[in-house]
């Protein structure tokens, strides 16, 4: 699973503060996010270069798009298309009230299970594909949320019981100081079911982790760390002019 930390606050002079760690095969090879698609100009993301998708990426207009497997659906299935094409997909849009609008429309028995996270300065949503009927959509409340492989702010979810209240308990970060967070991102303590930074074993950990940010005029700042957060350093990805 992945995990997505979201706080929206749509008055802020940082309306949205996203978090993420990538929690993925250490085999599985992929590029750090850049504009990599020429026929999608504008969209930097994270590039899988098994299916050719992403787990999350940005376009020039200030839409965030991220996808998380649903709980036990770790991998490709046969006669499924790729999950990682929907944030792709998503970012085709100019909003992100338009970009989730977008992904209801489609058949979500194409796909293996999935969250969406999908958001702007102006709005943020939610989205869950169960491989039957249409993706659904809700809209996220503003105040601070963490999506993992199960509804959001479940606290059935072990890690979201343990890590929600930490980041919730800490001051919102204003960037370019992250504060706490970059610190709970790197968090590895624990057994292993809680961890949201997950600790190589049988050949899955975390793999790369985001800071980002929009303002409220739409300007966009993206930290990446290119491995596990604490272990590789977060510097700024080049965004699209």
């Amino acid at each position: 699973m992945c995990t997505v930390v979201l706080s929206f606050e749509p008055e802020n002079a940082w309306p949205l503060l996203l978090a993420a760690n990538r929690d993925e095969m250490l085999h599985r090879p992929w590029q750090s996010p850049a504009e990599h698609w020429p026929d999608r100009p504008g969209v930097v993301a994270g590039r899988d270069l098994t299916a050719g998708g992403t787990w999350m990426g940005v376009n020039r207009a200030g839409v965030v798009a991220a996808v998380l497997n649903r709980k036990n659906t770790l991998g490709p299935a046969p006669g499924k298309r790729s999950r990682g094409e929907l944030p792709l997909l998503a970012l085709a849009a100019e909003t992100a009230e338009e970009a989730a609008s977008f992904i209801i429309r489609l058949d979500a028995a194409d796909y293996r299970s999935f969250n969406m996270v999908v958001a702007d300065r102006a709005g943020a949503f939610w989205l869950r594909g169960t491989e039957t009927g249409r993706p659904e959509m809700w809209g996220i409340a503003p105040g601070l949320h963490m999506v993992t492989a199960r509804d959001p702010d479940d606290l059935a979810s072990p890690r979201i019981a343990r890590h929600l209240p930490r980041f919730r308990a800490r001051f919102r970060p204003v960037p370019p100081d992250w504060g706490a967070w970059a610190t709970l991102l790197a968090d590895s303590e624990g057994p292993p079911e809680t961890q949201i930074n997950i600790a190589p074993r049988g050949g899955f950990g975390t793999v790369s982790a985001s800071l980002l940010a929009i303002d409220r005029m739409g300007g966009i700042t993206w930290l990446f760390a290119a491995g596990a957060p604490g272990a590789a350093p977060f510097t700024p990805v080049a965004l699209a002019a």
